[in-house]
């Protein structure tokens, strides 16, 4: 018999039971869905750590202060000055992994343009804290080393701040103030957008360090040579556990820690971190998606426990079949067809379904996803290797029947 006549008869038997056939779709349509939707969701958030990484910087080592004990209760990380400038240049002239160290300051100020103001992070920083962080400016230019040696009054100002005070006006060249100190504006950079922890990398305004130190934010705890952190940038990933542990070394020796004493720093690996994350992200996604694959298995159990019960419904037709000359393939054919049918138009409206959950919980929760044509087709085709797997035994059952016995079958 025709392919062509048993696809027509097996489409004619799913069509008698409507519902039972839209029953036993179910578990496939659902579990079609809950992978397409978790591996989107899974592969969004991966996607969006990568982003979050681009936008830091690549092979990154973060240094701050340590802490500082007051009546017995530790302050935490960043209470005790220990860094200074000093630190900045001995790392970047003595550890030769690092491409280059940039120290910084930092603090909160209004900035004030015309009768516009709005409050922002004001940091003070190094033109080498530019390349650490892989920081582009969109227009003008970056702040140089010489606006560092003659404490320029001038800055470069994150893509929020430039909504925020000018709108759509170009902010090239125009003056704003920060605690009563004008500024030129003289760049702005490139939009980063939101880091790790979900604050904006874009609502900062960057001045020369001896701006920031002399004019705008004073000097810090630990004096006029003291910076709030430094960030050095590795020249490969690979070589970043050996220049975290030299850098460790060095700070030790300049800053006196004798053998066995608790450093007076942290250092931070924010590649290993984000490393972590994106793995810890994979393996959830991989969990979920197993977890969704369940889904598929139970409805290919569905398939084969209706395929069974339409053997002993059609034992007489199957009988019948067999007594006029079809061959036991024929009949093994036909039921085969209609369990991977059940499985093919239960995977197509589970991967409609399952694009549509994604983009649903992208809109309601605000989580990134990423649908891909790979993680479809594998939905997809798992759907209908779930309807030839679990349907071969009652295809096999149906073709192996006595046509005598079947006639008679009551």
């Amino acid at each position: 018999m025709k392919v062509a006549a048993n696809v027509h008869i097996a489409l004619r038997a799913l069509k008698v039971n409507k519902m039972r056939s839209g029953l036993t779709m179910l578990g496939v349509i659902i579990g079609v869905a809950a992978v397409i939707a978790m591996i989107a969701v899974g592969d969004g958030a991966q996607a969006r750590i990568a982003e979050q990484i681009r936008s830091l910087g690549a092979n990154l080592l973060f240094v701050r202060p340590g802490s500082v004990t007051k009546s017995g209760a530790q302050l935490g990380t960043g209470s005790k000055a220990s860094l200074t400038e000093g630190d900045v240049v001995a790392i970047q002239r003595e550890v030769p992994a690092v491409m280059v160290a940039a120290g910084s300051v930092a603090g909160s100020a209004q900035v004030v343009q015309g009768n516009v103001n709005w409050s922002t992070i004001v940091q003070g920083i190094t033109p080498e804290f530019f390349l650490a962080r892989e920081w582009e400016v969109t227009a003008g230019r970056t702040i140089m080393e010489e606006d560092v040696r003659g404490t320029g009054k001038v800055a470069v100002i994150g893509t929020t701040v430039a909504e925020k005070l000018f709108g759509g006006a170009d902010p090239l060249g125009q003056l704003i103030r920060v605690r009563n100190v004008p500024l030129t504006v003289i760049g702005v950079l490139e939009g980063k957008g939101q880091n790790a922890k979900g604050h904006d990398q874009d609502d900062v305004l960057m001045i020369p360090l001896s701006t920031a130190k002399v004019r705008v934010l004073g000097s810090t705890q630990g004096g006029m040579r003291s910076v709030n952190f430094i960030l050095v940038k590795i020249y490969d990933e690979d070589a970043m556990a050996e220049a975290e542990r030299q850098i460790r070394d060095l700070l030790r020796q300049r800053h006196r820690i004798r053998r066995g004493g608790e450093d007076d720093f942290r250092l931070r690996n924010l590649t290993q971190v984000a490393k972590t994350k994106r793995e810890a992200t994979r393996v959830l996604t991989l969990l979920l998606a197993a977890v969704a694959s369940v889904s598929l298995i139970v409805g290919g159990i569905s398939i084969m426990n209706i395929m069974l019960v339409s053997v002993t419904e059609r034992t007489r037709e199957i009988g019948l079949r067999l007594a006029v000359g079809a061959h036991r393939r024929d009949v093994r054919t036909q039921f085969l067809i209609e369990a991977v049918t059940l499985s093919i138009i239960g995977g197509t409206v589970g991967v409609v379904l399952g694009i549509f959950v994604a983009v649903t919980i992208a809109e309601i929760a605000g989580w990134a996803i990423l649908l891909r044509i790979e993680a479809i087709v594998l939905a997809f085709g798992f759907s209908a290797t779930v309807g030839i797997f679990f349907g071969i035994y009652p295809a096999r059952k149906a073709s192996q029947l006595n046509p005598i016995d079947a006639l008679r079958f009551e």
